[in-house]
């Protein structure tokens, strides 16, 4: 049986060759490199495009419990400094699924060798980030071969300590949409504004206009949030711009609000087409939904972890950031977790640096919770 040492190993390992979604062939190949050096008795591998399944059979199963870890990286250049840095250039795992993926490798280490009585089913699930792994997977044959009675994950966190977790009952994250909009209007030159339908005022007009719509459009005692992080348009500084593009995202507390801001900004932009003389298009991109966990479960794993562990159990607050876990969720009862990693720069910041001794932590917490479901 591994030590903890080798776990940080193999989150070293998995740090150098981060994959963007649905690429994750060098991690895969990793993956099932370690699997395969595990006893393969009660052991199963199903492949699913760069992800896989895992199942360990019980030795008397009456129930099916899941555990899922994604293992995209993320388009960031590292610059963190550490010996094991991503050897891809311009990638890099900021957002800790080399933490995820190795916590999973270390329990099905140990529940390999000391089987519990259900079966556990592992997911290694690509294209977190983008564009969406898990409702598809969902919908495979193989999910539904071992679908399972109850599904948890975690997902690191910069901003609590080592040695403590944070989660609670329902709402835990929010509802996402990416948002791009492009407008094609008539270009041309600089000194004749007027024989043109220029697409930087577009721009800049539809993206105020985009400010108003949670403010007027949303219950105020609900939240929601949309974000313009990226403008692009034009060529050089004398001519008038033909194209514009807005790239963002939208996040809602509720799936109520999600259909209201997006009706509101389809008829804005249909606004800016009449008032600008301009073609419009809307892309949503990936879009997840909420993490909602169930009730019951998420109470009793946080007693579970109070009264059984050293860990300090923390009931936060629900966060706007997005996991398409939610879609799991949805389907299954389950829940997610925060788990403490102590780093000075936070989740997608080229400078995370979480603290290694939080893997020990995340198995040791995890197995227990396992033994205790699966006897």
């Amino acid at each position: 049986m591994n030590t903890a040492n080798q776990y940080i190993q193999i989150r070293r390992d998995l740090h150098k060759i981060p994959e963007v979604g649905f690429q994750e062939f060098k991690t895969q190949a990793y993956l099932l490199s370690y699997l395969q050096s595990l006893p393969q008795e009660h052991l199963e591998i199903k492949k699913w495009k760069t992800g896989l399944f895992v199942k360990i059979k019980g030795m008397m199963p009456d129930k099916t419990i899941a555990y899922r870890a994604d293992i995209d990286g993320l388009p960031i250049t590292e610059n963190t400094n550490l010996p094991f840095s991503s050897e891809h250039e311009g990638m890099m795992h900021a957002c800790g699924h080399d933490f995820h993926m190795a916590i999973a490798l270390g329990l099905i280490s140990n529940l390999v060798h000391e089987r519990i009585n259900d079966d556990l089913l592992f997911i290694f699930q690509p294209a977190e980030e983008g564009p969406g792994g898990a409702e598809p997977m969902l919908q495979t044959d193989e999910m539904k071969e071992w679908w399972p009675d109850m599904v948890l994950a975690l997902h690191i966190a910069p901003e609590y300590p080592v040695g403590t977790i944070a989660t609670r009952e329902g709402l835990l994250f929010a509802n996402t949409s990416e948002l791009f909009i492009d407008l094609k209007g008539k270009g041309g030159h600089a000194a004749y504004p007027h024989q043109t339908n220029d697409m930087i005022i577009a721009a800049c007009s539809l993206v105020s206009q985009l400010q108003t719509v949670i403010s007027r459009n949303v219950d105020p005692l609900d939240s929601a949030v949309i974000t313009i992080g990226k403008i692009t348009g034009g060529t050089v500084q004398n001519i008038i711009a033909e194209n514009a593009r807005l790239e963002g995202t939208i996040r809602t507390l509720s799936p109520e609000s999600m259909k209201i801001v997006k009706n509101r900004i389809e008829s804005l932009v249909k606004g800016t087409e009449a008032g600008f003389q301009c073609e419009a298009v809307i892309d949503y991109g990936s879009m997840y939904h909420q993490v909602y966990n169930h009730s019951a479960l998420t109470s009793e794993f946080m007693k579970f972890a109070e009264n059984n562990t050293d860990i300090e159990v923390i009931e936060c607050r629900e966060a706007m950031t997005g996991e398409d876990f939610g879609y799991m969720l949805k389907e299954v009862p389950g829940f997610m977790f925060w788990l403490g990693t102590n780093s000075e720069y936070g989740l997608h910041h080229a400078k995370l640096n979480p603290s290694e001794s939080a893997i020990d932590v995340a198995i040791t917490l995890i197995e227990k919770y396992l033994r205790y479901k699966g006897v």
